[in-house]
């Protein structure tokens, strides 16, 4: 039976749906099979979107809950069938989202607000689903004894406190360099429920600011405003308002990034000192020209290198004054379409809740599996332990600088640019991101003599003269490449402006391949809805001979190993077993031998084709005695065309995460990217990176 959690509001306006769908997202990342149920809907006035919780649940995971019974249509089948008739409706819907899962979190109906008989259906709801009840609470703008007064009058619809599982605080006010248990402890001292041992506090989500600022899109949205030029508008964030009715001087204050700025349209100075602001860089949010007044085309034509930057230009026939006022009154409700800052808040949520305390309330034995966000999560703790030194040799790249800051404020790793810091600093101010103080910027014209010498030692044998090494350490790629030679930092990640072979080379020449190694290759961390799968060689060796394939097989297997991932290695083939012939598919029998003689301790069997590696109900026709098929976790493809072609039609067509290529082979891990990649793309190749050199 299904274990439910049916989160209930204590209060208006608590977070409801960020709370569900973290606790979600925090269970999966834990490997439990976790589904997301929301039963009832009631639609907020002027909303006519989809209901959010489903929506975002579908767009940001696998799962694919069905749609909520709207409120009013619920209230009419009670009304005509009765209240039976809407809690079969209710369990035929939860079984359709639930599926397989052995936990699911139910998002509870809005606080009463005075509706009793509102109040007697989420008291219905608890008891159809057979659920246990968390009550969540806002603790915004509120003291610790308000809060304990609200939990405590909420839990009277339930039955009391007694009734009630544990309470989760959001929206908490926090101190700096504070933890989970620090807050956990903090709030215990404060809550009189608390240290009577009446509620279990399963966790406390400290406010964020970041979270709640809309984009200059929204703003566009609700006032209706027409754009003159829309610039970045559906990116720029804002994080201010400002009324600009003053002069020049006395404004110059509010230039900052996110500002969004509203102004009569006469005002041609104040138009200007945004242009030149935005023309300095600075990320302004958008530009609201207001009133009746004339526009001068003139002014325009003059600032629209300015409007080229990105700076959005919008115009209301308001006046600035009730378009201030407007502003002040926008919902704070994430719309539809905003997923980057619905993703930002659930992974906000889900690292402030104790979800192992709830994992142990389970009344079945839960089955774990490495599902793709607990490989994730997994992969971005172990590279936190870790605390290794990456060096990033495109390190005024837009999306590199702001991976790098990322890593370096979550404890990812330790970044270190390769760049001009002026550049780096500029690039970064563009983007509005804050570089951390522990990120390293190296300028490498001040320590490329550094590296002349050893550069010249390693490859004196190949002819290489001293002139020679000074003139290939101007490539900052075999600067990288050689800091990480000599030791000084522990890994390398590039690609996102070089091809593989500028990164790879380098590696190559100067770190070498392992003892043990035949070829340097590379697999990707395929994420799957329900598993992760390592293919290999999808980037690197264009037809490897038997012995090769074999070697990039064990290598394959000992990554996936060192990932968490119980390696079952498939060889893929046209061909299943002995029933196909030719040279191609004898190279993959034979290189199928070979792996299991040199690693009789690995589960290898090949030749298979995909399907019966893959699927049991084919393995149990095509190759009934595999001890792999049906079950594999890593595929190993005859050739680069076959692999790369099968990586990137799961990927585009699957919409799954595809992590890499990992570099297998090397001394020192060095990793490429795709120059496509996107910022998460490089997050995760670094953190991978640095859990490579903690294997040697």
């Amino acid at each position: 039976m299904k274990h439910a959690f049916f989160l209930a509001p204590a209060g208006a306006n608590v977070g409801l749906t960020t709370i569900a769908l973290g606790l979600v997202s925090a269970l999966d990342r834990r490997g439990i099979r976790v589904a997301f149920f929301k039963p009832i809907a009631q639609r907020v006035i002027g909303d006519t979107g989809p209901d959010r919780s489903t929506y975002f649940a579908r767009a940001i995971t696998t799962l694919q809950p069905a749609d909520p019974i709207p409120l009013a249509v619920a209230m009419k089948t009670i009304a005509e069938q009765g209240l039976d008739a809407l809690m079969g409706n209710v369990i035929a819907a939860y079984d359709e989202s639930t599926g397989s899962a052995d936990v699911v979190v139910v998002e509870g109906l809005p606080p009463p607000a005075g509706d009793s008989y509102l109040g007697f259906v989420s008291q219905e709801l608890v008891k159809t689903l057979n659920a246990e009840v968390i009550l969540v609470v806002s603790r915004a703008e509120k003291t610790t004894g308000q809060i304990d007064d609200q939990v405590e009058y909420d839990a009277k619809l339930f039955g009391g406190l007694e009734k009630i599982l544990g309470v989760i605080v959001n929206r908490h006010p926090i101190e700096k360099d504070e933890t989970l248990k620090s807050l956990i402890n903090r709030y215990r001292s404060e809550s009189h429920l608390l240290q009577r041992g009446q509620l279990q506090l399963i966790g406390v989500v400290p406010q964020n600011p970041d979270l709640t600022y809309c984009r200059t899109i929204d703003v566009q949205r609700y006032l209706n405003a027409k754009v003159l030029s829309a610039g970045d508008m559906e990116k720029r964030r804002v994080k201010s308002t400002h009324l600009l009715a003053r002069t020049v001087p006395n404004l110059l204050h509010t230039l900052t990034s996110g500002a969004i700025l509203a102004t009569p349209a006469d005002r041609s100075d104040t138009i200007i000192a945004i242009a030149m602001a935005a023309l300095s860089q600075i990320p302004i949010a958008g530009l609201i020209l207001t009133g009746d007044a004339h526009l001068d085309q003139r002014i325009l034509d003059f600032c629209r290198p300015a409007f080229k930057t990105g700076l959005p230009l919008l115009r209301v026939e308001a006046d600035s004054y009730d378009t201030a006022a407007r502003l002040h009154e926008l919902s704070s409700e994430v719309p539809v379409d905003d997923l980057e800052r619905i993703e930002g808040a659930i992974d906000h949520a889900a690292q402030w809740l104790n979800v192992e305390w709830l994992i142990s309330r389970s009344r079945k034995e839960l089955e774990f599996r490495l599902s793709p966000a607990a490989f994730l999560h997994q992969l971005r703790e172990r590279a936190h332990k870790a605390n290794k030194r990456i060096v990033l040799p495109e390190g005024s790249e837009p999306r590199t600088v702001r991976a790098a800051s990322i890593c370096c404020r979550r404890g990812i790793a330790r970044c270190v640019l390769l760049g001009e810091p002026t550049v780096i600093k500029t690039v970064a101010k563009s983007q509005d991101v804050e570089l951390p103080e522990n990120l390293e910027i190296l300028n490498p014209a001040q320590i490329r003599a550094n590296y002349v010498v050893p550069l010249f030692e390693a490859r004196k044998h190949k002819g290489l003269s001293m002139e020679m090494a000074a003139s290939q350490l101007e490539d900052n790629v075999v600067l990288g490449t050689m800091m990480l030679a000599v030791g000084e930092v522990d890994g390398l990640v590039s690609g996102a402006v070089h091809s593989t072979a500028n990164t790879i080379r380098p590696a190559l020449q100067i770190v070498k391949t392992k003892q043990n190694a035949r070829a340097v290759s590379s697999i990707f961390f395929m994420c799957l809805p329900e598993q992760v799968l390592v293919y290999g060689d999808c980037a690197v060796i264009p037809d490897p001979d038997a012995e090769t394939l074999a070697d990039i097989a064990i290598q394959s297997a000992d990554s996936a190993a060192a990932f968490g991932i119980p390696p079952r290695v498939a060889m893929i083939s046209y061909s299943t077993g002995e029933s196909g012939s030719g040279a191609d598919v004898e190279k993959v029998r034979e290189a199928t031998k070979l792996a299991k003689a040199k690693r009789p301790d690995l589960l290898i069997d090949g030749p298979l084709q995909y399907d019966a590696a893959f699927i049991p109900d084919v393995a149990r026709t095509k190759a009934p005695n595999s001890p792999v098929a049906g079950h594999a976790t890593v595929f190993i493809f005859p050739d680069l065309n076959t692999g790369n072609t099968t990586y990137k039609a799961v990927q585009r067509s699957a919409n799954v995460i595809s992590i890499g290529p990992m570099l297998q082979g090397l001394k020192r891990p060095v990793n490429d990217l795709s120059r496509g990649a996107l910022v998460d793309d490089i997050i995760y190749t670094i953190a991978l990176t640095a859990v490579q050199a903690t294997q040697g």
